[in-house]
């Protein structure tokens, strides 16, 4: 049992006094199975009222993944899950490296709590290193793309309970820089007066932006089953409503004169946070916007746009052509 201590001779202290009272052969320390140590991750969670889709994913990978592994390996204790036994499981993912980089930080985050628990004394997946990503560049929509497709959704008006709405939701995703499933399930008390209050599910940071007017009338000219919201049924569920919307956007890009090669709905997020940066608007400010947890978030995906920057760098070279 360890005593959470380096100094031996304090150590031997604590033993003998156990010694001297009698309680060396009962102290004894029951410690959870895996399956135990996951169950009680979760009951943790749900206590910190975590929403259902941020657990989605860790289930998937604790309940959907580790376990049967453990089970197929006879793992049943926490100290059996090594560092080589980690990296055996970690090979065995059918992920794409920023899929596994995510992944690997829940398995972390499970042994973190099982270490923060006393149950095992280090984390053995911090040992593990990530694999390489290789992000990909922020694809913003040009003039002429955001013309096509505004003329594609114009098209659409007729098709299914989705077409009617293309319009409007392709100009809220530009103007406001939504997550896709914010935008679907976007309540109708959030816009007043010309401005969004931004509250994204994924990270609750409260702004207000200012939405253009015909973004405004086209939202007004929604109608929908549910009065509350622009867009969903307020039955469905979220993650149902979204997939509806990418067949909806897939549609919609085939749509364009020319297609759009490549198009997804996330590129109106890069649009609108590109936008905002090379016209002078600061990286914190974009940051907020977005409801990014961190700036250094921003700043990995949108660097290379900010036009402070970039006029910087400009001068600093045309300062060399003089000497």
């Amino acid at each position: 049992r360890s005593l959470n201590t380096r100094d031996w001779s304090a150590a031997a202290a604590v033993v003998h006094g156990w010694e001297a009272s009698g309680q060396i052969g009962i102290v004894k320390v029951d410690l959870p199975t895996v399956e135990q140590a996951v169950e009680a991750y979760f009951d943790d969670a749900k206590a910190r009222h975590l929403a259902e889709t941020t657990l989605r994913k860790r289930r998937e990978l604790l309940e959907g993944k580790l376990l049967p592994f453990c089970k197929s390996q006879g793992i049943s204790q926490l100290k059996q899950l090594t560092v080589m036994t980690l990296r055996t499981f970690r090979n065995g993912w059918p992920y794409s490296a920023l899929s596994a980089v995510k992944r690997l930080d829940y398995l972390r985050s499970f042994l973190r709590y099982c270490k923060d628990s006393d149950w095992i004394e280090s984390n053995p997946a911090m040992v593990l290193k990530p694999p390489k990503v290789s992000l990909r560049p922020t694809l913003p929509f040009d003039d002429d793309e955001m013309t096509r497709i505004l003329a594609a959704a114009d098209s659409l008006a007729s098709w299914g309970s989705f077409g009617p709405k293309a319009r409007a939701m392709v100009l809220l995703l530009r103007y406001s820089g939504l997550r896709m499933q914010d935008a679907a399930c976007l309540e109708r008390s959030r816009v007043m007066d010309g401005r969004l209050f931004v509250y994204t599910r994924k990270t609750s940071t409260p702004v207000y932006c200012p939405l253009p007017p015909d973004l405004v009338t086209a939202l007004d000219a929604v109608t929908n089953t549910h009065p509350d919201h622009f867009f969903w049924d307020g039955q469905s569920a979220r993650e149902t409503t979204v997939k509806s919307w990418n067949r909806v956007f897939i549609k919609l890009f085939k749509a364009a004169t020319p297609p759009i090669v490549g198009g997804h709905p996330h590129r109106f997020r890069d649009t609108f946070a590109v936008s905002l940066l090379v016209k002078g608007v600061s990286l914190e400010s974009v940051s907020k916007l977005l409801g990014h947890t961190s700036i250094k978030v921003t700043e990995r995906h949108y660097a290379p746009w900010v036009k402070a920057r970039q006029d910087q760098l400009e001068s600093d070279v045309k300062r060399t052509w003089a000497s």
